[in-house]
């Protein structure tokens, strides 16, 4: 095995042309011999025919044999004295023959030798070569088990999950009735109980090939089109579109919601977005590169119907996997499930590049309730310049908040949204509180061609009461046109810096959890309505945001984001009534400001308070009393600032 096969067929194929070769020559000698003494022989003759002796042998000597090749061939003469060249040429002819028949028989020998040798390496190369073909096959026949195991495994957990997904459907009861209730129970029992959740019913952590966790809530509620329901055996990757079983609709909470529960949302927006093609943003944003654009009026058709306070709440989309991490035992399991929460915060804004949210006046404010999702959710815009939105989110499993402020520059080409602030998450049950920063925002192509939004920088999520994991995450900045757009990589490590999961994926379509190809995904997001790109790009969950049901409106405060008039009619499709909304609010936020400059007032949020952390760092954090005041007496009996 220390050379090649071919190496020993080289050497075996020279050393057969010099066997070859040597016997060649000895013949070729062995000729040349004959024809030399032959022609000693005649010529000594015919030197010697005239003398023509006669000499009778004596029956004391034996006739002189000429030649060695020849041992028929006698002298017909006996010399008593012979010439000395005849002496001389016997013993010439004698010493070369002797010569020639010792290198004959070495040449012999050593062509035995060579062919021998030849022969052992023909068999060892057949012994090689049969070797290597049986270790191939070995390997081979490994990687086929393994290959078949894995089919194996991932079609029965394909059938599993089919079985259960149609179990799933079998049961579910899909209304867009207003069911009413008397039931009276307080904001704490908010719970899960009996809602079965898209990351409970379709899969388990690191339990397969692909875990599912993506249950969006509007895929949980009513659809006017339910094709997608047919499709759930046939593309795993959707079916969380079906999940809407009827014990989840039996939760209801009387108190929170007047005693009224709710059971379908909207699956569509009144009116497609308008077309924006005859605005020159160029005109409007020429005399304001590097600013920040909060600060500069745009047209009503280049916002979208949300808001910045409903933005947050769009967020918890998936708080499934909140829920997941609250009932996970292992602490980097819990952190890999962290991540891909904070990952799923970006998924909306994939097809949101071609508007931007309204941006709340100071004391705006927005809340939500999901009983199918177990929490509710309350924000505030605590501040108007800066810009700063804060936001509280319960329920049994965790508690979200956080505060967000941002910056936006305009750079000719492209829009840079710089957020400040950290997102906090609790998880009771182990006593854990993470805590992330958000990355940088770009829209390309703000001025012509087709826009697109990137997300890059750095998140680290740290957890600071238990230092046991932590985790860094990657948005990579890249190109429209690269391979790596939108990708990110990120690894969880334990507390001495090891890495125990490596993470990556791409931020709009999938996280997976390991080494590829055996990388596990734990959270891909939920399938896009229909002809989402005519209303805005809203997911599923976005279009239920704003929403608002008659029933609703005697428990909200009149400063929730979904009574702003200019959002409603943009909404509606009535764009110049919109239009004008819009200059008369900001004008009404203009004055409302200089009041509080001209008195010296210091504005005060109303269910916020400002606290400084353990890093100096000023955050906003829920002073406890929004549900307070809902629950008695009531926003109706409480002095709230007209907005609008």
């Amino acid at each position: 095995m220390c050379c090649p096969a071919y190496v020993f067929e080289l050497n075996s194929f020279l050393l057969l042309l010099m066997v070859c070769a040597i016997q060649a020559n000895c013949v070729d000698m062995s000729k040349k011999d004959k024809r030399t003494t032959r022609r000693w022989r005649t010529k000594s003759v015919s030197k010697d025919a005239k003398i023509q002796l006669q000499v009778p042998l004596s029956a004391s000597m034996s006739p002189i044999r000429l030649h060695a090749s020849n041992p028929n061939l006698y002298a017909d003469v006996e010399f008593q004295n012979p010439p000395s060249h005849v002496t001389d040429a016997l013993e010439f002819a004698s010493d070369y023959t002797k010569l020639q028949e010792e290198f004959c028989l070495l040449a012999q020998k050593v062509h035995s030798l060579l062919k021998s040798a030849y022969n052992t390496i023909a068999i060892e190369k057949e012994k090689m070569k049969q070797m290597v073909s049986e270790q191939d096959y070995g390997i081979q026949n490994t990687q086929i088990a393994r290959l078949r195991q894995s089919l194996s495994q991932a079609l029965n957990h394909n059938s599993e999950l089919r079985s259960r997904l149609n179990r799933i459907h079998s049961e579910s009861v899909i209304s867009d009735q207003v069911v009413s209730v008397n039931i009276i129970a307080s904001p704490d029992e908010v719970s899960n109980e009996g809602r079965l959740s898209m990351s409970e019913s379709v899969s388990e952590f690191f339990d397969a090939q692909e875990v599912l966790l993506s249950a969006s809530s509007s895929e949980n509620e009513a659809s006017d089109d339910e094709s997608y329901i047919s499709d759930v055996s046939d593309n795993i990757s959707e079916d969380n579109t079906s999940v809407a079983d009827n014990v989840s609709r039996q939760i209801l909470n009387g108190e929170l919601l007047g005693g009224v529960f709710r059971t379908g949302r909207r699956t569509s927006l009144p009116a497609p977005s308008p077309d924006t093609s005859n605005i020159n943003l160029w005109n409007i944003l020429r005399n304001n590169i590097g600013k920040d654009l909060s600060k500069v009026s745009m047209p009503v058709e280049l916002n979208e119907p949300l808001n910045t306070l409903q933005h947050l709440c769009e967020e918890l989309e998936y708080s499934e996997l909140l829920d997941k991490a609250a009932e996970t035992d292992d602490p980097h399991e819990r952190m890999a499930l962290i991540a891909a929460f904070a990952v799923s915060g970006y998924a909306a804004t994939y097809y949101r590049a071609g508007s931007k949210p309204f941006n709340p006046v100071l004391g705006e404010t927005y809340e939500c309730i999901r009983e199918d999702k177990g929490f509710r959710f309350f924000s505030e815009q605590v501040s108007h310049h800066p810009p700063i939105s804060a936001c509280h989110c319960e329920s049994k499993n965790f508690v979200f908040w956080q505060d967000v402020r941002w910056k936006n520059k305009f750079w000719g080409k492209s829009m840079e949204i710089l957020p400040f602030g950290t997102v906090n998450v609790t998880l009771p049950k182990y006593g854990d509180c993470y805590v992330w920063n958000k990355v940088t925002t770009c829209i390309h192509n703000i001025l012509s061609g087709r826009r697109w939004i990137e997300h890059y920088g750095e998140i680290t999520i740290r957890n600071t009461k238990n230092s046991v994991s932590t985790c860094k995450m990657t948005f990579i900045k890249g190109n429209y046109w690269s391979s790596n757009v939108n990708e990110i990589h990120g690894v969880v490590m334990d507390q001495e810096g090891k890495v125990v999961h490596r993470l990556f994926g791409k931020w709009h379509d999938a996280l997976y959890c390991g080494d590829a190809p055996a990388a596990k995904c734990i959270w891909r997001p939920g399938s896009m309505p229909t002809n989402y790109e005519l209303y805005y790009g809203f997911t599923r969950f976005a279009i239920e945001l704003n929403d608002l049901d008659p029933v609703m409106k005697e428990f909200l405060p009149k400063t929730d984001a979904r009574f702003r008039p200019d959002q409603r009619l943009l909404e509606e499709g009535n764009v110049d009534a919109a239009s004008a909304e819009k200059q008369r609010i900001e004008e009404l936020q203009r004055t409302r400001r200089k009041y509080l400059e001209d008195n010296h007032i210091d504005y005060t949020p109303k269910y916020f308070r400002k606290v400084v952390d353990t890093h100096n760092k000023e955050t906003w954090v829920s002073n406890d009393t929004y549900w307070e005041l809902r629950k008695d007496p009531g926003f109706s009996k409480v002095e709230l600032p007209t907005l609008w």
